[in-house]
């Protein structure tokens, strides 16, 4: 029972991270570039949302990380 919750929790993060890695922004721009606001603050705020993102990612990636442990450990 254990093991299948946590199963279904890191699905859950590996589509959250797929998601999360296509909206980062790469060399020529990226889908975040569509929540910075106008052409005025398109700098400031395609940074912020960057920034967020990139926070939301790492912790992602960390939870993805534990949840790989430990279905090592318990399977």
């Amino acid at each position: 029972m254990l093991v299948a919750l946590i199963t279904a929790v890191h699905l859950l993060l590996a589509l959250l991270l797929i998601g999360l890695v296509l909206l980062h922004r790469g060399q020529g721009g990226g889908i975040s570039d569509m929540f910075g606001g106008g052409i005025s603050g398109a700098v400031q705020g395609s940074a912020i949302a960057e920034r967020n993102l990139t926070r939301l990612t790492v912790i992602s990636v960390l939870l993805f990380a534990t949840t790989s442990i430990t279905l090592l450990v318990l399977g």
